[in-house]
């Protein structure tokens, strides 16, 4: 008897969540009939579900037809997770994967107005490495870690002539540099911040979609053909995409 209620329990859970996930950023009021198509469920048991949940604040309702959305009780679970993140604890698994796979230097970026700063980094063991520590600041017009940000922020014209003022390079040629990037999804630099050093990087995305950061890796040119420049391309690419969905970032979504 115990095992039942135990069983019966799960499942209302269960429904319960797959209700819940039901919604997304772009389908965030549903009425009981779009919910219907979306959950496995009877229509009364979908609407005694709904009826606990929304004295639980998880969803509310309003209107006529009735439509409903995710509630406070919602919003309140996303602040804590949000707030009780680490964002060099959830990189490091990522990190691991791409300094194991490629022995080379792994750094984690993120913006700071118009520099970024290096705030986790997993030192190349190999006797001709590049690294440049924690707490390492630069532009972010220069370096593959800088434009893999910067081409997946929403910029004017204004704002990028702005951002790389000072640099010997045209806007024209910086606008297409950072387009390449956004078609690969991964940015490249040779030897742009130390002679025979060359980088790859790619953007994360937080909960909101904004691009937040990259995660890079750093080589000496002796090692980087053009093969191993777009496997690492591939790979920090991949990593960045799940270190985008441990931060809450949904592609679909966004």
């Amino acid at each position: 008897m115990e095992n039942e209620k135990s069983g019966d329990g799960v499942r209302a859970v269960n429904r319960a969540l797959g209700i819940l996930t039901a919604f997304s950023a772009t389908e965030f009021e549903l009425t009981a009939g779009q919910l219907l198509k979306r959950v496995d469920l009877s229509r009364p048991t979908l609407y005694r579900l709904l009826s606990t949940l929304e004295q639980l604040k998880f969803v509310v309702s309003e209107g006529e037809p009735q439509k409903f959305r995710l509630g406070p009780s919602v919003a309140y679970l996303a602040h804590v997770w949000t707030a009780s993140l680490d964002l060099n604890a959830v990189a490091q698994p990522m990190m691991r994967r791409i300094w194991e796979s490629t022995g080379e230097t792994v750094a984690l970026f993120v913006p700071e107005a118009a520099q970024r700063l290096c705030v986790a980094e997993m030192a190349s063991s190999q006797p001709l490495s590049f690294k440049r520590g924690v707490g390492y600041k630069e532009r972010l017009a220069l370096g593959a870690s800088g434009r893999a940000i910067l081409a997946f922020r929403d910029l004017d014209p204004d704002q990028i002539k702005a951002l790389i003022e000072g640099i010997d390079i045209g806007f024209e040629e910086y606008e297409k540099e950072l387009n390449l990037t956004r078609q690969r999804g991964y940015a490249i630099s040779r030897e742009e911040l130390i002679a025979g050093a060359i980088a790859v990087a790619a953007p994360f995305f937080s909960q909101n979609g904004q691009a937040a950061g990259s995660i890079g890796v750093f080589g000496p040119s002796v090692r980087m053909n053009e093969e191993r420049i777009e496997q690492l391309g591939m790979l920090v690419k991949r990593e960045s995409e799940n270190l985008s969905l441990a931060l809450g970032y949904y592609a679909t979504a966004a």
